[in-house]
């Protein structure tokens, strides 16, 4: 049974992203009140961040804030207008191969922004600010399934290299503000309003238009994908629970993933990984076509495997991911079909 809501507002930051949308729905069903933050920039198509910030106007208890974390005055307006009490932080520049040509976007939004979301929270003495890692901080890692309790200091990419600083920075912030901090590691998240720069969204959109798809490393490549209705169950559930200090922490040999200081950070996935090859059968089944494949290289940046360790996860607040994407495909194309009219 969750609990009471809160008389203050969540902050929740990236509200009219995909991850954003859909916990901003389930806190609001639950009777929370929700402030919710963006900035609208056109990473990917604005249009369809304003259609996602469109299904919550009519929603009580939800308020939208234009703005960009990275701007430390408004969001000191922020939390001095409305605050908050719990923060939500999913507001990030997001993609891998995008931060190998533009890395100043990451240092601004990433490093920045971040670092303002920990001032304005110890500020505050928020009770608990939850915050999105990727499973990309897993970089040159290759043992499986990826645990939390391994080292991440391997990074392949500029942006997996900021959510691993996110974690170092919360970490500071748990030890010296005593500000409960829980990261948590998306593996590849997928579902109705996703995003335009996933593989899955352009798989689909190609398909469905008769066009070729790419498919990198020779579709020898394999991801944890996880269904946003599995996320956000995770999200909540943390934000329920804010971190506590590990009583068993041993400094001469020391847990990565917790701390004496009230800081966590999970794992947060489907702990089944699917090949691209079956995963684009899935699609093709849910779309009732053909994939045409053009085989190339590995890019950049990209890791041949991801899989989430999620017991960590499960043992703190329960979390156990239900929908295969043999359910969860067939829906975002079902959304996709409905949003695009194809």
């Amino acid at each position: 049974m969750p609990p009471s809501p809160s008389s203050s507002p969540i902050l929740l930051t990236g509200a009219a992203g995909f991850v954003g949308l859909h916990v901003t729905r389930v806190l609001l069903a639950r009777g929370e009140r929700v402030v919710g933050i963006d900035n609208l920039n056109d990473y990917y198509s604005p249009q369809l961040k304003h259609d996602r910030l469109a299904t919550l106007k009519d929603e009580a208890g939800f308020q939208f804030e234009r703005g960009d974390v990275a701007d430390a005055e408004f969001l000191r307006r922020c939390f001095e207008t409305h605050r908050p009490r719990r923060v939500v932080h999913l507001a990030a520049q997001a993609g891998v191969r995008y931060s190998i040509s533009n890395p100043g976007a990451y240092v601004q939004s990433n490093l920045v922004g971040f670092g303002n979301i920990l001032e304005v929270c110890r500020a505050a003495a928020v009770e608990h600010l939850v915050y999105a890692s990727s499973s990309s901080v897993y970089g040159a890692n290759s043992r499986q399934p990826f645990s939390v309790a391994d080292g991440v200091n391997h990074p392949v990419s500029l942006y997996a290299a900021t959510k691993k600083a996110n974690e170092l920075m919360a970490h500071t912030y748990s030890h010296l503000y005593r500000i409960p901090t829980t990261g948590l590691r998306f593996f590849t998240v997928y579902g109705p309003w996703g995003r335009p720069d996933m593989a899955y969204f352009k798989f689909t959109q190609a398909v469905l238009a008769g066009e070729p798809i790419e498919v990198y490393n020779h579709g020898q490549m394999r991801r944890d994908f996880t269904y946003i209705d599995d996320i956000v169950d995770g999200v909540v559930r943390v934000l329920d629970q804010p971190a506590q200090p590990n009583p068993d922490w041993d400094s001469d040999s020391p847990d990565p993933a917790s701390s004496n200081a009230p800081y966590r950070v999970y794992n947060i996935g489907n702990h089944q990984p699917e090949s691209l090859e079956d995963f684009i059968a899935a699609i093709e089944q849910a779309t009732g076509k053909q994939a045409i494949k053009k085989y190339l290289p590995m890019q950049p940046g990209d890791v041949l495997s991801t899989y989430a360790d999620i017991s960590a996860l499960n043992k703190a607040v329960g979390f156990a991911p239900r929908t295969p994407i043999s359910v969860g495909l067939p829906r975002f194309v079902e959304w996709y079909r409905s949003y695009y009219r194809v």
